[in-house]
């Protein structure tokens, strides 16, 4: 793996700080009260329709997530497309890729990988961030294009303090097949400028699923991040934010691993609050993303020639992302609220390979730009409070879409390229969408009823339009724009030691971007018996377009029956059909519920966790996303796992367990199919882990 020194650095600056931790645990006096954050097992809470909020520093079991895919996947609703030990794609309600946006601090970001090693999740770990907030399905504006399924926002705070403030959090993890996670979060503020400076490293070696079977799977990250702000009084925040990452993960379901995942972003923010009675906050940004990625066939596997790469054979995608966001928070009258906006993104693709790096190396050659991307758009949302008990919200936007195909040859699954029809074509699309929702609290009940309509076109995403076919072309350029049209309905239930919720869904997705795999065509070649044309078949990924609809949707209950005990539970289902075709849509998870059960006292907490997925029969072999194909029918599995916490004083806390506590052999549904890699065993999907016991210490002070 790459290099340790970020994983000493880490360990070497947070060993003083556990220790002055645990000595300051000692000397609380043991009547002293100390209240402990229950673990979080099975949802995030939300009070407001379609939101879910989640503390990403928490104590969660399963075992703490390493990566913005982990931490979701506990989520009802979500599933993770695997493959292997991390940068698995997000789904959720059965939709993946540029239909759940991602954004971090307000910023787009996107992977360069054709083949999404690097998902945007796979850039975050989720510890550095103070809020993780869910937006489900098309119910907002406010957050840039394209969003379908839904949205989330990784977040942190910019707090100005009244008297001089400075606050650590610091947490170590270690489990099993060598994992060990570290962070550190540090911030400085007095009243008017503030810094904060973040940094985590995690790493992996290979796990062992529930048979013994060892699987390549193993992964070194890095990351760091760094806040200035000025704030020259309580309405006005100037801040300045970069950060880096990198690091490289084996792959279980491919011929090549990653070895660079390098990242850097630099942003600019301007904020200010209570400008008149009428606007009561405007703000600015602007920000630069770069990702670095290179994947080889050689470095973090032992070498074997096939025949698609018969030498050491490298690729090296970049993505360059610009954009920026202005906006204008209005109070036209007491109970409503007015969000007017403008929002920008430019993306620049490119790549450079070699198929023999001892003789070609791809570092000297240059960079080909293959596809530009740029968006603008204008959006407007409002927010009107009806009564006490009743509000109204509405939005709708509008972008503008330009998109280059800078090929002059489209790669045919990697045996030969063939001319680009579309070299240098241009085309334009102007998208619109909008939502409105209703809410309506009844009465002292503690109840909250909601109903929303959203309609959303999507702009097919860089996989969709490049990476791929079309059925009757060598290119897929000419994909057309996606339209969702979808009914969210649902209750929220708040009374005493009850917290309840139930979301449902229906969807209409019209001229739906389906890619599929094992695509037949046809070809016309010369040189037959005579000099004869003749025909050939061979097999292409295509992207198609076509209708289908989707329902669905998430249960949640949490119940505190008795003074110590706690019951939460919950419930996620989702059915698709593919129209067009007559057959199931492909790429979506089982139902699946959740038990959990804990005891928590004033100092510790004990608990258990049941997971339970059902078996899988409607699928759409060779059918789904630009992550995955459908791969076949999947038994139904349960797992089990143990969960314990203690905190010992105000800064510190201990948290232990063991996930797959019965060392289940298992695979999900919505898993990549095994690769062929020396010195592994070949699985039809990637499996998981087996017995996985875990430990972790966080301070915060």
């Amino acid at each position: 793996m790459s290099s340790l020194f970020p994983r000493l650095l880490f360990a070497l600056s947070l060993s003083p700080l556990l220790r002055g931790a645990a000595f300051a645990a000692a000397a609380v006096p043991p009547d002293q009260p100390v209240q402990l954050d229950p673990l979080v097992t099975t949802v995030a809470r939300g009070d407001t329709p379609l939101r879910l909020a989640l503390d990403p520093k928490a104590s969660a079991q399963p075992a703490p997530a390493h990566d913005g895919a982990d931490v979701l996947k506990n989520i009802p609703g979500f599933a993770v497309i695997r493959k292997g030990g991390t940068d698995g794609d997000p789904v959720f309600r059965g939709l993946a890729g540029s239909r759940l946006g991602v954004q971090i601090d307000g910023e787009c970001i996107f992977g360069g990988c054709g083949n999404r090693m690097d998902p945007p999740t796979a850039y975050i770990f989720p510890a550095a961030y103070d809020r993780i907030t869910i937006i489900k399905g098309p119910q907002t504006v406010l957050h840039g294009p394209g969003n379908s399924a839904g949205l989330i926002l990784f977040e942190r705070d910019t707090r100005r303090p009244v008297t001089p403030q400075a606050s650590l959090f610091a947490s170590t993890t270690a489990g099993s097949f060598g994992r060990l996670d570290a962070a550190l979060d540090a911030r400085a503020a007095v009243p008017s400028a503030q810094a904060r400076f973040s940094a985590t490293t995690t790493r992996a070696d290979d796990y062992t699923d529930g048979t013994g079977r060892r699987v390549h799977s193993a992964y070194e990250r890095w990351s760091a991040h760094a806040t200035a702000a000025w704030t020259p009084d309580s309405h006005t925040t100037i801040e300045y934010s970069t950060a880096w990452s990198d690091g490289e993960a084996a792959y279980a379901d491919r011929a090549m691993d990653g070895v660079k995942f390098a990242r850097d972003n630099h942003g600019l923010r301007f904020s200010r609050t209570q400008l008149t009675p009428l606007v009561t906050a405007v703000e600015a940004r602007a920000y630069r993303n770069y990702v670095d990625h290179v994947m080889d066939n050689y470095s973090l596997r032992t070498f074997a020639a096939t025949a698609m790469m018969p030498g050491r054979s490298v690729s090296n995608p970049d993505r360059l992302t610009t954009g920026g966001l202005a906006q204008v928070v209005l109070a036209p009258a007491a109970p409503a609220q007015l969000t007017l906006g403008l929002d920008t993104q430019r993306n620049t693709h490119s790549v450079r390979s070699t198929a023999n790096e001892a003789a070609d190396p791809f570092g000297v050659k240059a960079r080909a730009r293959d596809a530009e991307f740029r968006q603008a758009g204008m959006f407007a949302e409002h927010r009107q409070t009806l009564s006490a008990a009743s509000r109204v919200f509405a939005g709708a936007r509008l972008d503008r879409w330009r998109a280059t195909d800078r090929r002059a040859a489209v790669a045919l699954s990697m045996v030969g390229t063939a001319p680009n029809p579309g070299a240098q074509h241009e085309r334009r699309s102007d998208l619109a969408s909008g939502f409105a929702r209703y809410e309506h609290d009844l009465g002292a009940g503690g109840a909250t009823l909601f109903a929303g309509l959203g309609r959303l076109q999507r702009f097919p995403d860089y996989w969709e339009l490049i990476k791929n076919e079309s059925q009757a072309s060598v290119s897929a350029f000419g994909t057309r724009p996606e339209t969702t049209t979808q009914w969210d309905a649902g209750v929220l239930y708040r009374r005493g030691p009850v917290q309840a919720s139930v979301s449902a869904f229906a969807a209409s997705l019209h001229d739906f971007a389906l890619v599929q795999s094992n695509f037949a065509k046809t070809a016309m070649t010369m040189g037959g018996m005579g000099g004869l044309p003749t025909t050939t078949t061979r097999l292409a990924t295509v992207t198609r377009s076509v209708d289908a609809t989707t329902w669905g949707g998430e249960a949640d209950l949490g119940w505190r029956f008795a003074e110590h005990w706690r019951l939460d539970a919950s419930l996620a289902y989702v059915r698709g059909k593919n129209d067009t075709d007559a057959r199931p849509l492909a790429q979506l998870p089982p139902l699946e519920g959740r038990l959990g059960l804990s005891f928590t006292e004033a100092r510790w907490s004990v608990g258990a966790l049941l997971r339970g997925v059902a078996a899988q029969n409607r699928f759409a072999l060779n059918q789904g996303n630009i992550v995955g194909q459908d791969l076949g029918r999947t038994a139904g599995f349960g797992t089990l796992a143990l969960h314990a916490s203690c905190r010992a004083s105000p800064w510190a806390r201990v948290s232990a367990g063991v996930d797959n506590l019965l060392d289940r052999a298992y695979a999900e549904h919505l898993s990549r199919s095994g690769a062929m890699v020396p010195g592994f065993v070949q699985t039809a999907r990637v499996t998981e882990p087996g017995r996985f016991l875990w430990l972790k210490c966080d301070v915060s002070l």
